[in-house]
């Protein structure tokens, strides 16, 4: 899941989510392949995590580790 900040004025209901109030400031998990939906909205949210970045970071700590 890719992670969006909610940069709105005001708290919003968004229905994709299953009708969850985001507030001003917040930080949202959103699926992968819906990541362009939201941070293409520049005036309301903000990309934080983009698609697949857990992942990648959890790969290299373990190509570290071994």
């Amino acid at each position: 899941m890719a992670r969006v900040r909610f940069i709105g004025p005001e708290p919003v209901t968004v229905p994709e989510l299953g009708d969850r109030v985001i507030q001003p400031d917040q930080l949202v998990e959103v699926p992968d392949e819906r990541f362009n939906g939201y941070v293409c909205q520049t005036s309301t949210w903000e990309p934080v995590e983009e698609p697949g970045a857990a992942k990648k970071t959890a790969a290299k700590s373990a190509a570290k580790e071994g």
